[in-house]
């Protein structure tokens, strides 16, 4: 898990509305909106790639969590959605994500389980999500 600064760098392909191309670190990814929201669905949508995000640092911290115990983690799944919902008492739709963790490894203890459980919802990207990240928007020169 990386804590240096990363660099993302997405453009329009004019392959649809919405197609984008995204280069980070190293990797070229496609990226699109749904043919119902007006793209070619040539690609995960935004949403899509933050919940992979999010599944993916959860997987990962749980494995790095287990490896630092030593604990016999045979693999770790991960199960997400995200819904745009009311909350009761607010006028604000609020994002809602809820994370599915299975862990395997039939030598594993109840508590061991459930403390990796814990884990999950610690990894990295959830805490920025639950936090007030600062976000600068420029324009290039």
């Amino acid at each position: 898990m990386s804590t240096g600064t990363t660099t993302a760098h997405i453009a329009e392909t004019g392959e649809s509305a919405f197609a984008v191309s995204i280069d980070v670190s190293g990797y070229h990814l496609i990226g699109d909106e749904p043919v119902e929201q007006g793209g070619g669905d040539l690609g995960p949508a935004p949403y899509d790639l933050l919940l992979a995000a999010l599944g993916e640092c959860t997987a990962m911290t749980v494995r790095w969590y287990a490896r630092q115990q030593s604990w016999p983690l045979e693999r770790v799944e991960v199960t997400l959605t995200h819904a745009k919902g009311t909350v009761e008492g607010k006028s604000m739709k609020s994002d809602h994500f809820t994370k599915t963790i299975r862990v395997i490894g039939e030598d594993l203890s109840d508590e061991q389980r459930e403390k990796l459980i814990t884990v999950a919802a610690r990894c990295p990207v959830q805490r920025t999500l639950e936090g007030t990240p600062v976000i600068t928007t420029v324009a290039a020169s």
